[in-house]
């Protein structure tokens, strides 16, 4: 590969004029009827404008350039140039979130379009329909890189635009190219761009009109510039001519689509002055005739001063947006999103698994490595999104769903490895000790050796709750690089040392907590949260995976010379091991025959129907009461064989659509002899939309009673791996796995949206639907795209490919599933 993917462009550059590359408008218009200019005015009143908030989460695109490590960090001066610190999204066919610097830093809520129609205003995500596509792919269809094409059309028919979105790889540039095209009447379309600077929807300044820079082309006269600011960042939306009319406003008082409201532009707000708030840039393009169409691309620089963001843009005019495009994906000598697709060497194999020809499997590759931060190698976030962003107010800085869970964080790193990915999970386990509670943590006076339940990117502590599973699975992860050759024995005992011996240590010992609000005493197993971070007890699917921990940490201390560790940590997962049902399983449960794991015990007796928590707006119910799957991952990890008594017994209890929706966890979809098998996280769960109005996820901080949590597709994954663990475990493997393959990859694949990416939570119908009018088997507005469900289906591709779980641990079967179906060892 050359050192460089960067292309030179020529002065043939300016062909891209007739596929928008370039030129401002190419029908030339006829004017509309004839109305009075806006009156230019030097300062926006209304300031601070009406209180901000994010997008919508049910994202349809997501993207960022690839970027190759250099000596495994994030650098310049390797194979891809420049490194490119822009990622963007997608939603209800507009441009939402768009991050610079670190990946949980928004600069931008939205940029859409509003076009004055002869009936009157038809605005983007509002009065329009939307499909997404990807703009490179394979002849089988499958996503070679997340560029998109996003097609609008106004639902009076009157209009139609088609935008292709992408980054520039060697510029900090977001590229929006554009298509106008006139259905019925003459059109003006104007853009709108709402900046959300430095991570906050306040504070922002902004001014409008044209940027004086050298051109590539013959062409002369200045570029149109709409700019916003806060603190040390800046951004630049630069178009090849001046808009016909800019403004600047603040929100709900002198933005321009409040200013559109009568038919026409009335102001040219050129600035903010002094005054800062929510602000909205406004841009009107030229009219286009009835049958015509129109051009513009948006370079949107970014940068840590006014000229660095104006320079961006101009690097990626100069560079030419169709070479700027063909770098992005990889295309020739460019290195890019296609080289690193090239580079998984087990994706071929699991896209064979799938039921629609590979297509989700490629898309999901590009979602986990789109989501990870590109200072910070190796830091994986669970989504790039803001749940229920719609309504998040934005007035103070978030990161939503844009950081690091060291669960999540495991199961993306795993789902790379599956893939053949070697790169990037090392540089996740080498990232991990940033994120373990240490002598020197700020603010620790603790115990240490656990891992902090959020953080930023950057490791900076957001929450710190202990969740036993989070310090489990960053030596799970450990192991299995070790075994596979990734993680070298010098390497392994260093970081024995440095990380994973005190993490075992607190999983045996627990301690004091000393770090912010969190003073308890952990005393494993019992953990403070489980893995949906709301309840303290004894959890199935923490144990297991503090058993599974524990025995592979085992393992690394006696190859690091640490023979009495390794006897310690034996002896604490055989006497949680040994545990297990007799804290976790009731004979004495008020659903079915009585017998099942319980989704967590408040005490040592399962039986003793200790009365859970409230939350999510949900008060506390009896602990028999509710259920969970997870059970299953005591089989996944290999702590208790499939075909195991209480996990058969459970079976029936979890399964259940004959409760009420109260308690009830399976959903399944779709007529009878092609459902899709669905559940929720657990029966009483809170964590979604109001039944009574269809309202978001706690509006205004309030947990309202209504409030009930949906279908997570991670389940029907986790179900498939247990189905896989089943039929291993029998006779009738061939058949068992084409009824995985139509059941629940099938089952994942349909619940993933046109932009084949998907969900947290789909709509179950349950309840009052609301203002988004959910499909009953498609995504809501929690959180898309969600790292861990495309992780989950990776696996799930792998796993079946291989014939063996993926997430199975072989020392732990060997120890606690004895018996069970074994297959390679070293893993």
């Amino acid at each position: 590969m050359p050192l460089s993917r960067r292309l030179v462009a020529s002065a043939a550059a300016c062909a891209l004029l007739a596929t928008g590359g370039c030129a401002s408008m190419a029908a030339a218009p006829s004017p509309m009827p004839e109305v009075a200019p806006p009156v230019t005015e030097a300062v926006a009143p209304g300031a601070p404008g009406v209180a901000p908030t994010w997008s919508s989460a049910a994202k349809q695109g997501a993207g960022a350039s690839y970027e190759a490590y250099v000596d495994g960090q994030y650098r310049g001066g390797g194979p891809t140039g420049n490194v490119s610190r822009v990622w963007f999204s997608i939603a209800d066919g507009i441009l939402t979130e768009t991050m610079y610097g670190l990946i949980h830093e928004a600069q931008i809520k939205s940029m859409r379009f509003a076009v004055m129609t002869e009936t009157g205003l038809s605005v983007e995500g509002t009065d329009t329909t939307s499909k997404v596509s990807y703009t490179h792919t394979d002849a089988e269809g499958r996503p070679l890189s997340p560029a998109y094409s996003v097609f609008t059309t106004d639902k009076q028919g009157r209009f139609e635009i088609t935008k292709t979105i992408y980054t520039d790889p060697d510029s900090q540039t977001l590229i929006v190219r554009a298509e106008f095209r006139a259905l019925k009447g003459r059109i003006t379309p104007y853009a709108l761009l709402e900046p959300h600077m430095a991570n906050t929807g306040v504070g922002d300044r902004g001014s409008v009109g044209t940027l004086e820079a050298p051109r590539y082309d013959d062409a002369t006269g200045p570029y149109g510039v709409l700019r916003a600011s806060e603190g040390d960042v800046h951004l630049a939306a630069v178009t090849y001519e001046p808009f016909v009319a800019a403004s600047v406003g603040f929100v709900g008082a002198s933005d321009g689509l409040t200013d559109l409201a009568d038919g026409r532009m009335d102001h040219a707000y050129q600035g903010t002055g002094d005054a800062t708030g929510n602000i909205m840039l406004t841009g009107a393009l030229p009219s286009i005739e009835e049958g015509s169409a129109g051009f513009q691309t948006f370079a949107i620089g970014f940068g840590a001063t006014e000229q660095a963001a104006s320079d961006a843009a101009i690097a990626s005019y100069r560079a030419g947006f169709d070479n700027v495009l063909a770098n992005y994906n990889g295309q020739g000598d460019a290195v890019g999103w296609e080289d690193w697709l090239g580079t998984l060497s087990e994706l071929p194999r699991m896209a064979e698994q799938s039921t629609d020809g590979g297509k989700l499997a490629y898309a999901s590759a590009l979602m986990l490595k789109v989501q990870e931060d590109r200072t910070h190698a190796g830091a994986l976030i669970a989504s790039l999104s803001n749940p229920w962003g719609d309504t998040v107010d934005a007035t103070t800085a978030s990161t939503g769903y844009k950081a690091v869970w060291p669960r999540d964080f495991y199961q993306v790193a795993m789902a790379l490895l599956a893939l053949g990915d070697t790169e990037t999970p090392l540089a996740a386990f080498r990232y991990l000790p940033q994120v373990q509670v240490g002598a020197d943590t700020p603010g620790n006076n603790g115990a240490t050796g656990w891992f902090l339940q959020k953080t930023h990117v950057d490791g900076q502590i957001e929450w710190v709750g202990v969740q036993l599973d989070q310090t489990a699975m960053p030596i799970m992860l450990g192991w299995r690089l070790w075994k596979a050759g990734e993680v070298s024995d010098a390497e392994m005992a260093t970081m024995y040392t440095r990380m994973i011996k005190p993490a075992a240590d607190f999983l045996v010992d627990g301690g004091k907590v000393g770090l912010l609000w969190n003073d308890a005493t952990i005393t494993p197993p019992f953990t403070q949260q489980e893995r949906w971070e709301e309840q303290d007890g004894h959890s199935p699917s923490t144990t297991a995976a503090v058993i599974t921990g524990l025995t592979v940490a085992a393992d690394i201390a006696t190859a690091s010379g640490d023979p009495a560790s390794a006897a310690r940590y034996l002896a604490a997962a055989d006497d949680y091991s040994s545990k297990v049902e007799a804290r976790m399983f009731t004979t004495d449960g008020a659903f079915g025959d009585g017998d099942y794991f319980l989704r967590l015990s408040k005490t040592e007796d399962p039986n003793s129907h200790a009365k859970m928590g409230d939350n999510n707006g949900q008060p506390g119910q009896a602990q028999d009461r509710v259920v969970d799957g997870g059970f299953l991952e005591l089989v996944r990890y290999g702590v208790r064989a499939a075909d195991d008594a209480h996990i058969l017994a459970t079976l029936p209890e979890y399964d259940d659509q004959t409760r009420d929706d109260l308690t009830r966890v399976r959903y399944d979809f779709g007529p009878v002899g092609d459902t899709t098998p669905g559940w929720r996280r657990y029966g009483i769960d809170g964590y979604g939309e109001d039944t009574t109005n269809g309202g978001n996820y706690g509006i205004g901080g309030v947990m309202a009673p209504g409030q009930r949590g949906r279908v997570w597709p991670i389940f029907t994954g986790e179900r498939g791996h247990y189905e896989l663990a089943r039929a291993l475990r029998g006779n009738s493997t061939d058949r068992a796995i084409a009824d995985i393959r139509r059941t629940y990859v099938r089952g994942m694949e349909r619940f993933a949206n046109d932009g084949l990416l998907m969900p947290e939570q789909v709509w179950d119908g349950v309840g009052a639907n609301g203002v988004h009018n959910y499909t009953t088997g498609k995504g809501t507005d929690s959180a898309t795209p969600l790292a861990w469900t495309h992780a989950e289906y990776l696996k799930l591709l792998r796993s079946l490919a291989d014939r063996r779980v993926w997430d199975l641990y072989a020392p732990v079967q060997a120890r606690f599933a004895s018996g069970a179906a074994t297959a390679d060892t070293s893993r």
